[in-house]
């Protein structure tokens, strides 16, 4: 796979950009930081992993559930697929590389690669609406109560990360009701960049963009006919969103410091700064998320505070899901090998 090829230029990049960004974040209050991590209260520590783990297995429940094939597809499987997914979302930009390793994943049980499109596409659909969700939650929380008043330019680009989302998730409800609207609409879109010439074969495209609409289209359609399955998947993502924007609460918790930031507060932050992340090309948008991370929760936190929790909280969120997301696709690849 291409994919696989690409997995050692990646690394190096990523280990270059989080050598700057622990010498950036360290070189003024190394002595300090490093108490406060430390200090930490284990216990809360655990919580975070454990937090981080329900997570995962929501997101892989309701795969596990879309997918419907108890024979060919367990549980165990499906969570493993996700941690594995966590690896390669992590080392692609923009968290490409997680969707077309999923569906090699599910061929390998006997699944057709038309079928683990469409199961990813419709997971997909899941996420896109609750991430909509929480955007609204957040971008109205921060609206009513100003919680964020000195990081403008970076509330501007969550608005706009916020605003694309919200497109998205319309143009699914588009594709889902009107496959003739979307082709219209793409294909003046389409007219239109090859006049200005950023498109150069107009046929190409359009017929590449046809496949797609069918393969969405229909896993739109097959949703439809199955509504308790959508409020499920839905419900999950939720979950799972609110378990992983929780975990920087319970690692500020773990410095001792209970009265520095609320729950609601803690969400909308870190919805934020996830946002903020989807405009980085790195690989784990690292650099920016990082930036994010301390600029609004700076709002909250002393300045050595913020970037030990940032720390911890990266290294649970991204690290940590990269190395087991890793070592689970290593053991899994040995299986399919000796089973070969």
């Amino acid at each position: 796979m291409k994919l696989l090829k690409n997995i050692r230029k990646n690394t190096f990049i990523l280990i270059f950009i989080t050598i700057i960004v622990i010498y950036l974040v360290l070189k003024d209050d190394f002595k300090n930081i490093v108490d406060l991590l430390i200090k930490m209260d284990l216990k809360f520590l655990v919580i975070c992993f454990i937090l981080f783990f329900i997570s995962i297995f929501l997101r892989a429940y309701i795969s596990y559930k879309t997918v419907n094939d108890k024979k060919r597809y367990s549980l165990k499987e499906s969570m493993k697929h996700n941690i594995i997914v966590q690896f390669f979302n992590g080392i692609t930009p923009f968290s490409t590389g997680g969707q077309p390793m999923e569906v090699y994943m599910l061929t390998k049980h006997g699944i057709s690669a038309n079928k683990g499109t469409m199961i990813i596409l419709q997971n997909f659909i899941f996420y896109q609406i609750a991430l909509v969700i929480f955007g609204i939650l957040a971008v109205g929380y921060n609206y009513y109560f100003h919680i964020f008043p000195r990081v403008t330019l970076l509330k501007k680009l969550v608005f706009l990360g916020f605003f694309i989302n919200t497109l998205v998730a319309i143009g699914i409800f588009i594709i889902s009701f009107s496959k003739k609207t979307t082709t219209m609409i793409m294909k003046i879109i389409v007219r239109i960049l090859t006049k200005i010439r950023i498109v150069k074969d107009q046929e190409k495209l359009e017929s590449n963009f046809n496949k797609r609409l069918d393969e969405f289209h229909k896993s739109a359609k097959e949703l439809r006919k199955r509504k308790s399955l959508c409020i499920l998947g839905v419900l999950c993502n939720l979950l799972s969103l609110a378990c992983l924007y929780i975990i920087p609460l319970f690692i500020i918790y773990g410095m001792n410091d209970y009265t520095s930031i609320n729950l609601f507060e803690c969400l909308t932050a870190s919805a934020y700064v996830l946002l903020i992340g989807a405009f980085v090309p790195i690989p784990g948008a690292s650099g920016g998320i990082e930036y994010g991370f301390l600029t609004f929760f700076g709002n909250f936190l002393t300045s050595s505070a913020n970037s030990a929790a940032m720390l911890i909280w990266r290294f649970i969120t991204y690290y940590f899901a990269m190395i087991i997301g890793a070592i689970a696709f290593n053991l899994d690849e040995r299986k399919m090998r000796k089973c070969e």
